[in-house]
């Protein structure tokens, strides 16, 4: 099975993980929906079918998933942290409409369904060492628990009615197209505090262990479960390799001549101490496996981010 020719919809085209997955997609022969809001109009994604509609209206998603091959869905509610302010704005803005969507899908005859869950989130506290799919799943923020039960309802979707569905629990995603002030993960927020020579904030003293993956090895990720054959419906998708906060902010803080200061908070009780993540079954399914080293990938990161107009 390849994706040249496929029909593909891809909700959230327009934030940073849908549009280097666009891109990839385009790149594939994919004939490509973009749903959600309208990136901006320097966006690359021109040529990309367009959507403009609210992730609440459950009949224009219909509309939008009819007649189309495969779904990609990576809107979600708030952030982690923020989503345990609001837990029930929480589902109302993700779980509820995921499941309006699915059901669209469903009744569409969409043969795959790719859901971008969130591998930093859904185990929660683990031991130190790589987290496997089977590992428990015991979620610190609302956000980690809506993100589980999408993955539970897709697997009664396809008990039920057998809705073709993969979960990919991706780790912290970084890369091009990574908005500098969004809430969109560590290695966007400091590097941007370094280009513009802002004092970088962190929370804690800096010792929790997260994994990074580069954007591209993510949507290669996300090509290979589009198109996979086997047995598995949930995959881990990160780098393998842990790093604390400070190593992060030390290495970004590096790549300046003359790097900002550093500011410490108090540390946050979603913040837990470690995750790294095992992804051997997603390459020993699929071939997959992350390609672009760490260094490598804040150098590309950083060379993207001095384009922008705010930088240049």
């Amino acid at each position: 099975m390849t994706l040249n020719g496929r029909r593909v919809v891809v909700l959230g085209a327009g934030g940073f993980i849908g549009t280097n997955l666009c891109l990839a997609l385009q790149r594939a022969g994919c004939e490509v929906r973009g749903v959600g809001r309208r990136p901006h109009a320097n966006s690359p994604l021109a040529s990309v079918v367009w959507h403009d509609v609210e992730f609440s209206d459950a009949d224009a998603l219909a509309r939008a998933v009819d007649g189309q091959d495969i779904v990609f869905q990576l809107l979600g509610g708030s952030v982690p942290v923020e989503s345990n302010r609001d837990p029930v704005g929480d589902v109302q803005a993700s779980l509820i409409p995921t499941l309006r969507l699915i059901e669209a899908c469903r009744t569409a005859g969409v043969s795959r369904f790719v859901f971008a869950s969130s591998g930093g989130t859904v185990y929660g506290a683990t031991p130190s060492a790589p987290i496997s799919e089977n590992a428990p799943t015991n979620p610190t923020t609302a956000y980690g628990i809506n993100k589980l039960a999408i993955e539970k309802y897709l697997g009664l979707f396809r008990h039920l009615h057998g809705f073709d569905a993969i979960a990919l629990r991706i780790a912290n995603p970084y890369g091009p197209f990574q908005h500098r002030r969004r809430a969109q993960g560590l290695v966007g927020a400091v590097m941007a505090r370094v280009l513009a020579q802002e004092t970088i904030e962190i929370w804690g003293d800096g010792s929790i262990i997260r994994d990074y993956v580069h954007i591209d090895d993510a949507v290669t990720a996300m090509l290979a479960a589009a198109i996979y054959a086997g047995p598995y419906r949930v995959f881990n998708v990160g780098s393998g390799e842990g790093r604390s906060v400070r190593e992060v902010v030390d290495d970004i803080r590096a790549l300046s001549a003359t790097p900002p200061g550093v500011l410490y908070h108090p540390g946050r009780a979603a913040d837990i101490p470690y995750n790294v993540l095992d992804c051997s079954l997603l390459t020993a399914e699929t071939g997959w496996r992350p390609r672009i080293t760490w260094a490598v990938g804040l150098e590309r990161t950083a060379r993207w981010m001095r384009t922008q107009p705010v930088y240049s």
